[in-house]
C-alpha cells in the first residue's frame, strides 16, 4: 500500500530523467494523504507537464461520488482487470513524485511508522493512472491513483505492498503513452531493485494527517 507519502520542494526541471516543463509551485508536504491536491507529471505533446491533482480516483463514468470509492491505490496485477483502471492505461498513464513514503509495521498492539526513501537522496517517482470528472456544475477534477506492486526485501519485513517505483527506462516507457502489453507491465511496474531504498524508524506523530512539518522524516 501508499496511503501516505512526502515531497520537498525541488526543481523538477532539474530531474532530466522527467524533461518537466514546471508551470506552478506548491510547497513541502511531509504527510501527504489522500483527498489532498498534489502535483503528478503527464505527457502532452510539447514535453511532460506538472498538474495538480486531488489523490484518490474518480472515473470519469461516475454519476455522482457520495457513495463511489475514491482508490488511493491500484494493485498492478490487476490493471488489465478492472474496469475503473483497464481504460485509463493507454492514455491516462502519469508519474507521482516523492521524497519518500511511509508504511507501518505491527507490532504486539503498535504500529511503528518507517519512512522509506532512496539511499542516493533523488527523487522517487510511483506509477499511477489519473482521470477527469466533471461535476454536476460544469467543473472539472483531476484525481489520481498510485500504482502498488510487491513488496521487495526491503519492504516484505514492514509490509507485503510497496508503490511501484519507476526506473529511468520504466518512467520514459509509462509517460511515452505507447500501449503496454501484460508482459511489458510487469517489467516495468516489478517491485524497486535491492540496494535503492533505506528505511528507518520515524515518530508516531506521522498517524495524524494534520501533523505536517519536516521533523516528520526524521529518524528516531
Amino acid at each position: 500500500m501508499c496511503r501516505r507519502y512526502a515531497l520537498r520542494v525541488i526543481d523538477l526541471t532539474g530531474q532530466t530523467r522527467l524533461m518537466v516543463n514546471a508551470d506552478l509551485w506548491f510547497p513541502s508536504h511531509f504527510n501527504i494523504a489522500p483527498s489532498s491536491k498534489n502535483p503528478v507529471i503527464v505527457a502532452a505533446s510539447d514535453g511532460n507537464h506538472l498538474k495538480m491533482m486531488e489523490w484518490g480516483l474518480i472515473p470519469n463514468w461516475a454519476p455522482e461520488i457520495r457513495k463511489l470509492p475514491r482508490p488511493a491505490n491500484a494493485r498492478a496485477e490487476s490493471l488489465h482487470t478492472k474496469p475503473m483502471f483497464r481504460d485509463l492505461l493507454t492514455h491516462h498513464r502519469c508519474i507521482v513524485p516523492a521524497s519518500g513514503f511511509y508504511e507501518w509495521k505491527r507490532e504486539g498492539t503498535r504500529n511503528l511508522p518507517f519512512y522509506f526513501h532512496r539511499a542516493d537522496g533523488t527523487l522517487l517517482t510511483f506509477a499511477g493512472l489519473y482521470d477527469r470528472w466533471q461535476d454536476p456544475a460544469g467543473e472539472t477534477r483531476l484525481t489520481y491513483t498510485i500504482i502498488t506492486t510487491a513488496a521487495n526485501e526491503l519492504m516484505a519485513p514492514v509490509h507485503d505492498r510497496m508503490p511501484a517505483i519507476l526506473t529511468e527506462d520504466g518512467t520514459r516507457r509509462w509517460l511515452s503513452g505507447a500501449p503496454l502489453v501484460p508482459t511489458a507491465m510487469q517489467e516495468i511496474l516489478m517491485p524497486c531493485a535491492p540496494g535503492i531504498l533505506e528505511a528507518y524508524l520515524v515518530s508516531p506523530r506521522v498517524n495524524s494527517p494534520a501533523v505536517d512539518d519536516e521533523s516528520l522524516i526524521s529518524r528516531l
